[in-house]
């Protein structure tokens, strides 16, 4: 089953990755304006628009909720790329120079992955994508906490932790999602 999920998680980030070179094209990387507190947001606001149409069993604006786990797959690698960036000032960058370092995020997170799903044995198959939901949107209000106390933790692990794990539910609800439809 764990090859199952290896190969299920490249496609995701592969279809991922796609949407975020098409994006970077056509808007350039106008995104390095954005401050990591302003990129957390972007992701709630994602995930608050899953979970209400979640709530409300239908939605007015056609957007499939599925771009919106792309989404937040894209902004949580685009806030570990400004991590990485932070002593590199250029606003534009080409997709040349972009996509290695998208790839090598992407190739880290999927380690965490298989570390985690070593632990706790593909649990994730079994749960709601509404419960997955909902963690994600534990982890942003997690990391605007830690954002708002300026980085310093006393126990937690920091920001970073969190926008990957937030990488891997939204991969496994997009997963999920695949399998249940048509």
């Amino acid at each position: 089953m764990r090859d199952q999920t290896y190969r299920e998680y490249n496609q995701v980030i592969s279809r991922c990755k796609e949407v975020f070179l098409k994006k970077t094209q056509d808007y350039g990387t106008a995104w390095r304006i954005l401050r990591l507190p302003s990129l957390t947001d972007q992701i709630f606001i994602k995930a608050q628009r899953i979970r209400s149409i979640q709530e409300k069993g239908t939605q007015q604006v056609e957007d499939p909720v599925s771009d919106e786990f792309v989404g937040i797959i894209n902004y949580c690698i685009i806030a570990l790329m400004q991590i990485e960036l932070t002593d590199n000032p250029a606003m534009d960058m080409s997709v040349e120079e972009l996509e290695p370092l998208y790839d090598r995020i992407a190739n880290e997170i999927l380690e965490l992955l298989k570390s985690k799903n070593h632990d706790y044995d593909e649990a994730w198959r079994e749960m709601r994508v509404s419960s997955i939901t909902d963690i994600i949107l534990m982890k942003i209000f997690r990391t605007k906490q830690i954002e708002d106390n300026q980085g310093k933790t006393l126990i937690s692990e920091g920001v970073e932790a969190n926008y990957r794990d937030m990488v891997n539910y939204s991969v496994f609800c997009l997963i999920k999602l695949s399998v249940h439809s048509p």
